[in-house]
């Protein structure tokens, strides 16, 4: 099962992803988000843990030339994409997967559609990209499931993620403020992190 740890913030969080076993860590960087980091930070983050974890930038939609600088700027394995992006971008740029909100059939439609080897599922909540700790209804990404690799996300919690995963069956996971220090969005609970990932894993055994 891949774990992801989104919306990492500094080095010694990274560090505790990577303590717990994780599959990857994402830096945020869309503006206004609560845990966005500048690119300086960004790339200080991926190069203390590089080699030992799965690094992901996550983005808002940008050109594919620009995406390819950023990826090789910040040294990250992989681009995430919020928001609208045309298909062509993501398959002329390695390492980059978009990210669909759902809300019903027809995101899920487009989520199938989405190019690149992975898709992230999120919950669909107005005015945001993602990153809201809202969950959706799992069983409609149940079917994606079994036909694409895909990362399950929105308001998943230590207390739920072995359901969600048990439900979906998915690829992966992805949490954000499911694992954060209560009423701090920029830091990341060493304990919740640990059972996020101890609860994703053994909900898929």
């Amino acid at each position: 099962m891949y774990v992801k740890i989104c919306g990492v913030t500094g080095v010694e969080d990274a560090e505790l992803v990577c303590a717990a076993g994780a599959s990857a860590l994402g830096v945020n960087l869309v503006a206004g988000s609560p845990r966005r980091v500048e690119p300086e930070q960004a790339r200080a983050i991926v190069a203390a843990v590089a080699g030992r974890v799965e690094t992901v930038a996550v983005v808002r939609a940008l050109p594919a030339d620009e995406l390819r600088g950023l990826r090789a700027a910040l040294g990250v394995d992989w681009v995430q994409i919020h928001d609208d992006v045309a298909p062509a971008v993501v398959e002329q740029v390695p390492g980059v997967f978009l990210a669909v909100r759902i809300g019903d059939a027809a995101d899920v439609a487009r989520a199938a559609r989405a190019p690149g080897p992975r898709v992230l599922v999120d919950a669909k909540v107005a005015g945001a990209l993602g990153g809201t700790g809202q969950a959706f209804d799992w069983s409609l990404v149940a079917d994606l499931a079994q036909a694409r690799a895909i990362v399950l996300a929105g308001g998943l919690h230590p207390g739920n993620v072995a359901r969600a995963v048990a439900a979906v069956a998915p690829w992966g996971v992805d949490v954000a403020s499911g694992v954060e220090r209560t009423g701090d969005p920029r830091r990341k609970d060493p304990a919740r992190i640990a059972a996020f990932v101890a609860a994703a894993r053994g909900g898929s055994a």
